[in-house]
């Protein structure tokens, strides 16, 4: 029985590798049709594809439609149209021509609009009569007939004061150095901490100068100095003086009444800021009997001519009358004055880089090139629409 059994297995075993073998062979041969007939589609499908693509077409471009005459006639009717509105709005911009009087006696012009600040015209300055660039050089303000000077600060516009001028006026643009202009960021010391002793002003370090300036214009708001003293006032219309006790603020200059205390609820406003510049008096003594000539003036820019409305106050010296002029322009100006000097600082130290790489033998002094002789008399300031007499003279340190 056992061979028997063991004889019927061997039968069995193979049986199913015979069977196995055949359909190992079948599925082999079943994979392989397959294949051979995918193979056969897409050799079919590509050869369709080659042959319904023909030859390559040219690629189209989108022109645009030739314009016909009345389209070109528009065209240019809308362009004309377009230049003349573009030389009207060019045309309303204020223009004045400026010619230049150097101490000389020669001449130089300037074309200064209604866009332009004084900053901008001193560059136009600089490039004609080749000065150092220095943070002192300033365009000036003289009125001749009331005998004040001031100087424009850098962002004020230069035409708008000079059309306040009238058509017979004997007024000056001058053009020169004035030291004191920046002084308040040269020496802060003397303004804010002018109480002191002289000595200690004078030892300030460098630090100390830019932590004074830091404190006083680089905050929320500009401090303004401390000022307070006895000055004298001329009375409305006559040539007499009498003191007063003033005091700086912010919003304007106050004084203390005959017989008051200094205490706030007793100042009296003298003038506010708003809508009036500070001049320097010149000869003051002679011409208003002013107890010396060391005074400034507060008017209106629009005010050319003698009024009531002009306040003269007198100082006893120098010193006093620049502390309080500086003073004046803080309040009125704020940070504007200080963006002002840094701005002139970046400009003379580029002028100084390009000096020192010029020949040795033209660097010694810069001055004032000199120009052709002209006229010095009745050089005119003129527009379309106004007309001036102006000289403006360059004077070199």
């Amino acid at each position: 029985e056992n061979t028997d059994h063991v004889n019927l297995m061997k039968c069995l075993a193979k049986e199913s590798r015979k069977s196995l073998n055949e359909l190992e062979d079948n599925d082999l041969d079943a994979l392989m049709n397959d294949l051979i007939a995918d193979l056969n589609a897409s050799e079919v499908k590509l050869a369709a594809e080659i042959e319904g693509l023909g030859p390559p077409s040219a690629t189209k471009l989108d022109l645009p439609a030739p314009k016909g005459p009345d389209e070109i006639e528009a065209q240019i009717k809308a362009e004309k149209i377009k230049l003349a509105l573009e030389k009207l709005k060019e045309a309303k911009v204020k223009k004045l021509v400026v010619k230049v009087m150097m101490d000389d006696g020669s001449a130089k012009t300037l074309m200064v609009d209604e866009r332009q600040n004084v900053r901008e015209v001193m560059e136009n300055m600089f490039e004609k009569t080749h000065c150092d660039c220095n943070v002192n050089w300033s365009l000036c303000e003289t009125n001749h007939e009331l005998q004040l000077e001031r100087f424009f600060e850098d962002h004020e516009n230069m035409v708008e004061p000079l059309l306040a001028w009238t058509r017979d006026t004997e007024n000056q643009v001058l053009f020169k150095e004035m030291p004191e202009k920046y002084e308040v960021f040269k020496n802060p010391q003397n303004f804010y901490l002018w109480k002191k002793d002289r000595k200690t002003l004078r030892d300030m370090k460098d630090k100390d100068k830019e932590i004074l300036i830091k404190e006083n214009f680089c905050g929320t708001s500009t401090i303004v100095p401390d000022l307070e003293g006895v000055l004298h006032l001329k009375e409305d219309g006559k040539k007499s003086w009498k003191q007063r006790l003033f005091q700086l603020r912010a919003s304007g200059i106050y004084y203390v009444p005959k017989g008051k205390t200094k205490s706030s609820r007793d100042l009296v406003c003298f003038v506010q800021f708003d809508n009036v510049n500070v001049y320097y008096g010149q000869d003051c003594k002679s011409k208003y009997k002013a107890p010396t000539d060391f005074c400034f003036v507060l008017k209106h820019p629009q005010i050319q001519k003698e009024s009531q409305y002009i306040k003269y106050v007198c100082c006893d010296d120098e010193t006093t009358m620049k502390l309080w002029v500086t003073g004046i322009r803080i309040a009125k100006y704020g940070a504007a004055l200080y963006e002002n000097y840094k701005t002139s600082e970046k400009k003379a130290a580029v002028s100084a880089m390009f000096s020192n790489h010029s020949t040795p033998s033209s660097s010694s002094q810069s001055t004032p090139s000199p120009t052709i002789r002209g006229t010095p008399q009745n050089h005119s300031l003129f527009s379309s629409m106004y007309f001036h007499q102006i000289r403006v003279k360059c004077s070199a340190q």
